[in-house]
């Protein structure tokens, strides 16, 4: 596992934090912080404690800026280099798009390129009000591939992405929740509070179903050739068999919180 002080890891109860720690870059990402995020991620989803992951940026000013561009001179010198640290941006990418249980981003500040790409890989997006959003690539000369533009498509759909991409400037959070950018907008006091609130609530339902919707969901935005239909009935399957299908029930009717255990 890639270790490193500017990315941090922790748990708390049923919910996983990972942070993103560099905030004398506004959180710019250098290549350890992508292997090391992806390491992190790949811990949170083999333990079974850890149904909800919070994603956030430390110092209060940016959520993720982009790329460490101070970095650059070591990280991207030769091409082996720069193939290295395209693979790990990859796989880091991969591991928030693909990991199977709910993911947050919790954003404060800017969230900006990369940053953004990152929280397009996120289940839903919280932010306070200060923040702002922006993918610079026409002011830099920068080419966008097929995937990370479809899920700024999936999400706010081809005129807005075309606008975020087109005008290069930074949108408020209203704009973004407007957009459908953005799920929450929260006044800044009170941002970790909600989004904590929200991830105990959904740590609380039932991990087989909220996981099985999380997969069920994704597949509708797959390409109908690439759909695995099997596997989204074997999914609702398995929570009609579970020991948590039962639970549910007998907590409804004895009109209690129900304890799941994701069995």
């Amino acid at each position: 596992m890639t270790t490193t002080d500017k990315m941090l890891s922790r748990k708390e109860g049923r919910i996983g934090y990972l942070t993103f720690n560099n905030p004398e870059r506004h959180n710019a990402v250098s290549l350890e912080m992508w292997e090391a995020a992806a390491d992190y991620l790949e811990a949170f989803r083999a333990d079974d404690n850890v149904r909800v992951v919070i994603v956030s940026g430390a110092g209060g000013k940016a959520f993720v800026s982009g790329a460490d561009i101070s970095k650059f001179e070591k990280e991207r010198s030769s091409q082996e280099s720069v193939d290295r640290y395209n693979a790990a941006v990859e796989r880091a990418n991969n591991a928030f798009y693909c990991f199977p249980k709910p993911i947050i981003a919790m954003i404060r500040g800017y969230c900006i390129g990369g940053g953004l790409g990152l929280a397009l890989c996120c289940d839903m997006r919280i932010c306070a009000e200060g923040s702002k959003f922006a993918v610079p690539a026409a002011k830099l000369g920068l080419g966008y591939g097929y995937e990370g533009l479809k899920k700024l498509v999936d999400l706010v759909g081809p005129s807005f992405a075309k606008e975020i991409f087109f005008t290069a400037r930074q949108f408020t959070a209203a704009e973004a929740q407007a957009m459908g950018l953005v799920n929450r907008v929260l006044p800044d006091g009170e941002l970790e509070d909600y989004v904590r609130n929200y991830a105990e609530t959904i740590a609380g339902n039932a991990p087989l179903t909220v996981d099985a919707v999380k997969f069920i969901v994704e597949q509708t935005m797959t390409d109908e050739s690439r759909r695995d239909l099997e596997r989204c009935e074997a999914l609702v399957q398995a929570c009609f068999a579970s020991n948590d299908y039962i639970e549910g029930r007998k907590a409804f009717m004895e009109k209690r919180k129900p304890a799941f255990t994701g069995r």
